[in-house]
């Protein structure tokens, strides 16, 4: 298997939920256990999709 891209994992990372991206910091070991985990499973199951780039400024909008 290939490694994954670090346009690919920046993505999962910033499209994961802001309490994820906030809990990663928290004071409560307990928070940021449950805030890695879901981050972890945002990228691992992002890693499939395909990355989109889109221009600042521009919509993206779905092909079907």
């Amino acid at each position: 298997m290939d490694a994954p891209s670090p346009l690919a994992l920046a993505a999962a990372v910033l499209t994961a939920p802001g309490w994820v991206r906030v809990g990663i910091a928290a004071p409560s070991e307990r928070v940021r256990e449950e805030a890695a985990l879901a981050l972890a499973t945002r990228i691992v199951d992002s890693l499939d999709a395909p990355v989109v780039i889109v221009p600042d400024g521009q919509m993206a909008l779905p092909l079907a």
